[in-house]
């Protein structure tokens, strides 16, 4: 059996932590108003789409 790598919780639970800033972001510019907090919006949402589809991609490549 192959031995996990012994991370930190740092480590760990620092990219859900970002995924979970920039949808709050996100979700907070769209709230707030319109023109470029619609980008500011999109782009925050989009991230928390982004970064798992991402990393299924990257897990089966491996």
């Amino acid at each position: 059996m192959i031995k996990a790598p012994h991370l930190s919780l740092g480590a760990i639970f620092a990219a859900p932590a970002i995924v979970a800033v920039l949808s709050l972001t996100g979700l907070v510019a769209a709230l707030i108003g319109d023109g470029a907090w619609d980008v500011v919006g999109w782009l925050g949402l989009g991230a928390s789409v982004a970064v798992p589809a991402w990393a299924l991609v990257a897990r089966r490549h491996r």
